[in-house]
């Protein structure tokens, strides 16, 4: 993933506790930004849309979008709420509200915006096919052409039961696995697009241990 190929901040927003000092510490030679999110905290994009205000990146990436989606944001003001939402086809998607997304769009108005989400049929081939065969042919310089190692495995395996509310059959979790694992290559893919670059995700996939 993206820790193995360039040095970047990675923020997990865990708690509501915010300082405005957080802001102020982003370095001056900062490319890439990951700012970790819990979805339906609208503190959490608040401080999203601080981070990126401070920033000001070139680009937006989103784990929210398909890079489709991303791509009917072209044209469309970021400062245009309904616009944006209406354009992005937001609603519905299941994501939090886009009035809690919104604050991020508006901080970065210069922004491109950049889906990073993997499709549920390319998510289904990833089940059937294997990662190697679903991301394509940079499988290997995101990590992905190699198994984890077992303490790993498990270890991730534990933790995608336990998002499932321990209600997934045991023979899914490795499949479970592997679809996060697809999911963290391609929000790095996207984020290596010339900086600097704030990538919006969730804690899962910020974290700094096997995030992204």
């Amino acid at each position: 993933g993206l820790n193995r190929l360039t040095a970047g901040v990675f923020i997990s927003l865990c708690t509501p506790v915010y300082s405005a000092d957080l802001v102020i510490s982003i370095p001056p030679c900062t490319n890439i930004m990951v700012l970790g999110e819990y979805h339906d905290n609208p503190s959490h994009h608040q401080i999203q849309a601080d981070f990126a205000a401070r920033l000001q990146p070139r680009a937006l990436v989103f784990e929210m979008l398909t890079a489709a989606q991303a791509k009917l944001a072209a044209g469309v003001s970021h400062g245009d709420m309904q616009a944006l939402e209406i354009a992005l086809g937001w609603q519905g998607s299941g994501w939090s509200s886009f009035e809690h997304y919104f604050p991020i769009f508006a901080a970065a108005p210069e922004a491109a915006v950049l889906g990073a989400a993997v499709p549920r049929a390319q998510a289904r081939l990833a089940l059937n096919a294997g990662l190697v065969d679903s991301f394509g042919p940079e499988a290997a310089r995101f990590g992905l052409a190699e198994p984890l190692p077992e303490h790993e495995q498990t270890a991730r395996q534990a933790v995608q039961m336990a998002a499932h509310c321990d209600a997934l059959p045991v023979q899914m979790l490795p499949g479970m696995v592997d679809i996060q694992r697809l999911r963290d290559g391609r929000l790095a893919q996207s984020a290596l697009n010339g900086g600097p670059v704030a990538v919006i995700t969730g804690n899962g996939h910020a974290r700094t241990d096997w995030g992204f």
